[in-house]
């Protein structure tokens, strides 16, 4: 009866009073805001109002950025339930004291807060931050108010400066990110960013984890060896019995800059506004690379980009199907060499790693390493344990059960060590391994000297026949590479190089995109240019379709036909490299085209 009452009454109201025609930054119960007018935060940053969205006739509340010309949503109420016509109205309910869209035509509510006790004088305001608060007096104190409800506890898509990534864990409250269905379409996807166990960021599609950052380390997270001091912003993470989120603030109030979750391309994009040139620009996405997949190399196996293949088992441990592990297969992961005897077991320290999962781990933030050690060596169910925080020096202690998953090898300096548990003879060979090999070589070398010429030159020849032939920029043969051995009449460069050359694919090294793929420009280490069309992973041609499709570009050679010089078949990449023409395409001439600018 209450709510009937409440609509009847406010739509009378708004017929007396069908439009504002002054600038408010906040609105109070005898007040609304329509279709024909907004709320602007005090300096003037931020708006909010009724907007539709692409070629739809669906109206949604939202709040954007007043001052940039392509309206950019940062905020969106009723995302589930638009509303069809331009009738949509935003007022507060003051019998329950929440905040309600509704469209007058039909009176019905499609999006509300949360009911609360009828209070005081409730104003609702949209703050300088892109905040919109619904505030109260308080009862304690005439001059002071309390806020009941505020839209950084309700994120949809956009990470502003000043929003918290994480758990409310007194209140209950979820601060995570929800991708828009469509470019067009504010409804929720099913792509969101947000934080899990320990602290750690993770984008997941669906109930699928898709990458995950490693947990917070004291300095910074894990896996993100490139989240330090910068010149955009600060960020800070916070961790206690109440709360536990990450945060940023911006260095210089003139710079706007925000972070999207992106369903079309599954990313989290931090852009920042360049108002010389009007357009927003691309200053950092996760996931970066292949190695940020989630869970790429299996249980157990160890990620490295400079690598071909990428995926590595870990020391003393070997593929669980070497079959399927050679066909660049890695989802089953790897095994050890040798069973643990848990009594007689010990630990090898392996450093500049993202962290693994943390799903099944332990975490005491009052011991030491060394501690650490003894408490993991005591379980026989302890597989890894490392310091929690690698600040001052480093204290606290994480241990981790059963496999370890989602690991990837970092740049010297770039990762975090962790301790795996060995076997004895593992640990014994490990020791003592380098000085064994010595042994060996020196008495092999010995052997070869007494022996004849033509054993030494037999063995010299099988061994140079054996190892893989580089030859120049980059191009390797096809003797030794599984997934290399027909002909295709063509040579092949490896993944390490083309990541080289393209500077691990950079946005300002993409000379364009079509149905194939992006395609980038690279320079090998010789100093030849080329440009490289690199396959798109949601292209549905198999394997054996690209290799007739290489074998034919192969074969037309034309003068007035970019040449094929060679391609890259590794794991889920397929690349295209040919001869870079700098002048642009033979369109630009015929058509007239202008670049880019």
């Amino acid at each position: 009866m209450g709510i009937i009452s409440f609509i009847l009454i406010h739509t009378y109201i708004i017929f007396l009073f069908p439009k504002v025609s002054f600038t408010l930054d906040s609105i109070t119960t005898s007040q609304f805001i329509s279709e024909e007018n907004t709320l602007v935060s005090p300096d003037g940053t931020f708006e909010l109002g009724f907007f539709t969205s692409g070629s739809s006739n669906n109206h949604y509340l939202g709040i954007w950025y007043k001052n940039i010309p392509d309206k950019t949503i940062v905020w969106v109420a009723n995302r589930l339930n638009p509303i069809s016509d331009s009738s949509g109205v935003l007022m507060i309910n003051n019998s329950t004291c929440s905040v309600v869209v509704m469209s007058q035509n039909n009176s019905v509510v499609v999006w509300s807060t949360k009911a609360q006790n009828q209070a005081k004088n409730p104003v609702l305001k949209l703050l300088d931050t892109g905040n919109l608060v619904l505030t109260v007096t308080d009862e304690k104190d005439e001059n002071s108010r309390i806020t009941l409800w505020e839209s950084f506890d309700n994120p949809t898509d956009t990470f502003l400066p000043g929003m918290k990534l994480g758990w409310d864990l007194k209140k209950g409250v979820n601060w995570s990110f929800t991708a828009w269905k469509k470019p067009d379409d504010p409804s929720p996807g099913d792509f969101t960013y947000g934080i899990l166990e320990m602290g750690i960021h993770s984008y997941r599609k669906g109930n699928k984890k898709f990458y995950r950052t490693g947990p917070w380390n004291g300095l910074r997270f894990s896996g993100s060896p490139d989240l330090n001091p910068n010149p955009v912003y600060n960020y800070n993470f916070v961790s206690n019995e109440n709360e536990v989120y990450y945060t940023y603030t911006l260095k210089n109030k003139s710079l706007i800059s925000r972070t999207v979750v992106n369903q079309t391309t599954h990313t989290g994009d931090r852009y920042t506004w360049i108002e010389a040139k009007k357009f927003w620009k691309v200053y950092s996405t996760r996931p970066r690379d292949y190695c940020d997949s989630y869970g790429l190399c299996g249980a157990n196996g160890n990620c490295v980009l400079t690598t071909s293949p990428v995926c590595q088992c870990l020391k003393a441990f070997k593929p669980k199907s070497p079959e399927l592990w050679s066909l660049m297969e890695w989802s089953q992961g790897c095994v050890r060499n040798k069973p643990l005897s848990c009594h007689t077991d010990g630990f090898v320290k392996f450093v500049d790693l993202k962290l693994p999962d943390t799903t099944y781990s332990w975490v005491n933030k009052r011991m030491s390493l060394k501690e650490c050690r003894v408490k993991c060596l005591k379980n026989c169910s302890c597989m890894a344990y490392t310091n929690s925080d690698i600040s001052g020096g480093g204290s606290g202690c994480t241990i981790w059960f059963g496999d370890l998953m989602d690991i990837r090898q970092f740049p010297a300096g770039g990762g975090q060590d962790l301790y795996i548990r060995m076997s004895a003879s593992e640990l014994l060979e490990e020791k003592h391994g380098p000085k064994i090999k010595i042994a060996v070589s020196v008495a092999a070398a010995l052997a070869v000297v007494s022996g004849t010429l033509l054993v030494g030159f037999y063995v010299c020849r099988i061994r140079t026949n054996l190892k893989v032939k580089k030859k120049p920029n980059g191009i390797i043969s096809h003797q030794n590479n599984e997934a290399q051995k027909e002909d295709l009449e063509l040579p092949f460069l490896d993944l390490s190089t083309i990541v080289g050359a393209t500077d691990n694919f950079a946005l300002n090294n993409k000379l364009g995109e079509g149905g194939f793929g992006p395609v980038y420009k690279g320079i090998l280490e010789d100093g030849q240019e080329i440009a490289i069309k690199r396959l798109s992973r949601s292209s549905r041609q198999g394997l054996n379709e690209f290799k007739n499709e290489v074998r034919l570009i192969a074969k037309l050679q034309h003068r007035n036909l970019v040449k094929l010089n060679a391609c890259c078949i590794q794991g889920e990449e397929k690349m295209l490299v040919y001869e870079y023409m700098p002048n642009k395409s033979l369109d630009s001439f015929i058509f007239g085209l202008s670049p880019q600018t």
